[in-house]
């Protein structure tokens, strides 16, 4: 399994490479909302660099954890495509994981400019020590908001608008998962409500840990927030797949 992901990582960023230029806008529209977030809490608390270096984290986070599910898997179930890849030998879940990984390589790739020039101009100081602990949390928080999306865009076996119910989505993340504020700056008990939500989770949470905010025992009981939500959405997935799959009816050659 893990040779095919490898291969289908290798297939589908080769083929992305082909049109880099419409990559490196879709870097540009994920980066826009992080970089906001910096600029307004920069100017609301001035002189806070834990702020900035919060949201210069946020950002990378974003770019290692964008999900495109509803276009990747919707459309090919709107198109008939998942078809015959029901029929090939593997499983169709791999050329998904595959594809979304592939953008996520060169998101990073095109983003890392962006995020050093953030980084300066905002006097972000990321400690080592807290970055190597946010490590986790990052790939934890990326299966978790593949996971989340790859849900979201199964409706496409039930619904045509599938990408109204993943841009539902995106915004519970972008309002609840700390780009709108950062949970540590809410009050109670919003903060405590917002940090159970699998939103933080997905992309507050690691920004956090390397932002410093997080120590000790909360430490291990955000991994553990995590953990659980990775496992319940997982499961999830796999029941409406199951499900969803009796409905799929292809037309054509």
């Amino acid at each position: 399994m893990l040779r095919l992901v490898g291969l289908s990582i290798w297939r589908q960023s080769l083929s992305q490479w082909s049109w880099r230029s419409f990559l490196i806008t879709i870097v540009i529209g994920q980066s826009v909302t992080p970089l906001l977030g910096l600029l307004v809490w920069s100017a609301a608390l001035p002189g806070d660099s834990q702020v900035s270096t919060y949201y210069v984290a946020l950002l990378a986070v974003q770019l290692m954890t964008a999900s495109y599910e509803h276009h990747t898997l919707s459309n090919g179930i709107y198109d008939g495509t998942l078809a015959r890849a029901l029929v090939q030998p593997q499983p169709v879940v791999i050329d998904v994981i595959g594809s979304n990984l592939g953008l996520r390589i060169w998101h990073l790739i095109f983003g890392l400019p962006l995020i050093a020039i953030a980084a300066v101009v905002a006097g972000a100081q990321i400690d080592v020590y807290e970055g190597m602990l946010a490590l986790p949390a990052v790939v934890i928080a990326g299966a978790l908001r593949f996971v989340f999306t790859y849900l979201l865009a199964l409706s496409a076996l039930w619904t045509e608008r599938a990408h109204g119910v993943v841009g539902l989505g995106e915004t519970l993340i972008f309002l609840l998962g700390g780009t709108a504020a950062p949970l540590g700056y809410l009050p109670e008990p919003f903060r405590s409500v917002g940090q159970a939500l699998p939103f933080w989770s997905m992309l507050g949470l690691p920004a956090e840990i390397a932002a410093g905010t997080i120590h000790g025992a909360a430490l291990s009981q955000a991994y553990a927030v995590q953990l659980g939500w990775l496992v319940v959405l997982t499961a999830l997935a796999a029941v409406i797949w199951r499900v969803g799959l009796r409905r799929f009816a292809a037309v054509g050659a």
